[in-house]
């Protein structure tokens, strides 16, 4: 065999018992995957043996292409099969319900998913800062709160999160970040990290507005404090991530960049942008929590048995193993941000 066998296209969720020890089957020959069951035998293929550091979760390598051996790296979405799409116009997805009524700003689907709609949702000030709580413990949230920011006309007063992350994008309006006493000058599309501990105010240019989303993880309460520190983490000097086109990772008919992730500090949440074709994907679950924001185009989240409309400035919360498709129905498609938390890689999903 010059290259294994595809045995799934899609990786396998299995839960592993701390101290045993797994034989994974690398050939893709085995009747009982994802574990070898002597198959390879004259194939050139041999097993990976790994004991499991804990009882956990995890999502096992079908397709047998991960470079992350025995564990899922997404390499099946570029491999045939690894990326299917769904009809959505298939007599079973014409039986979904479309919700049309609000809660509040919320859409809400099943499991916990719902759509946010800022539009719709009241805001609080503090100075020259509005801000709006988009996701927290309360409405679901088990890893992060996220907060929509807009500084408006000048300085903000400055801000913590205690001893969570923050990752930081920049929605719209240009000006700079000043983080722990550092300035960084920030556009849209832009994504930014926050460390435990440091202080963050917004100033946008020439008295205009600066918009950003703040996800804190763990969840906490923003924080206001009376100054600004200068408690800069100087172990991590690189605060800004911009879009690269260099820098885009393909996902089947998908592309995705990573923004703010353990390259530059956080270790526990990912954020990413990324490119949706007019298309809608066949239905998949995460074992991360994750959270997206359409920065331009319009489409549909669908989750079991309804699904809500999607638009420029709007949020979807997505718990964690939630069965969910986003549809992108506009022919330039849709641009999107989307943080994971906790993970490392936008393109690992499965099926049930």
């Amino acid at each position: 065999m010059n290259a294994p066998w595809v045995a799934h296209p899609k990786p396998y969720l299995t839960t592993l018992q701390a101290g045993r020890t797994y034989l994974w089957c690398s050939c893709g020959r085995s009747q009982r995957q994802p574990f070898c069951d002597g198959s390879h035998k004259g194939s050139g293929f041999e097993p990976r043996h790994f004991v499991a550091e804990r009882t956990e979760e995890v999502l096992l390598c079908g397709c047998k292409h991960t470079s992350g051996a025995p564990f899922c790296d997404g390499a099946h979405t570029n491999l045939p099969g690894g990326s299917p799409l769904d009809d959505p116009e298939s007599p079973s997805n014409r039986a979904i319900v479309a919700v049309l009524d609000m809660d509040g700003p919320r859409r809400r689907l099943d499991g916990g998913c719902y759509v946010f709609c800022p539009d719709a949702a009241s805001s609080d000030s503090n100075g020259t800062l509005r801000y709006s709580r988009i996701v927290g413990p309360e409405l679901g949230a088990q890893y992060q709160s996220q907060y929509l920011l807009e500084a408006v006309g000048g300085q903000t007063p400055p801000l913590g999160v205690g001893d969570s992350d923050a990752i930081i994008l920049v929605g719209a309006g240009s000006g700079e970040l000043i983080i722990g006493g550092r300035r960084f000058a920030v556009e849209a599309t832009d994504g930014a990290y926050l460390r435990p501990g440091e202080t963050l105010q917004l100033v946008p240019r020439d008295g205009r507005t600066l918009q950003v989303y703040l996800l804190a993880s763990p969840p906490t309460e923003l924080t206001w404090l009376g100054e600004a520190s200068g408690n800069f983490d100087d172990t991590y000097p690189q605060r800004i991530v911009r879009v690269d086109a260099a820098q885009r990772t393909a996902m089947g008919p998908r592309y995705f960049q990573l923004l703010v992730d353990k390259r530059i500090g956080s270790r526990v949440v990912t954020q990413f942008i990324g490119h949706i074709p007019r298309s809608k994907a066949a239905p998949h679950r995460h074992l991360y929590e994750e959270t997206i924001i359409v920065l331009a185009g319009r489409g549909w989240m669908w989750t079991d048995s309804r699904k809500a409309r999607v638009a420029t400035g709007d949020v979807i919360f997505l718990p964690r193993k939630q069965l969910h498709s986003l549809e992108a129905i506009d022919a330039e498609g849709m641009l999107v941000v989307g943080v994971i938390c906790p993970g490392d890689n936008p393109s690992i999903n499965y099926y049930d």
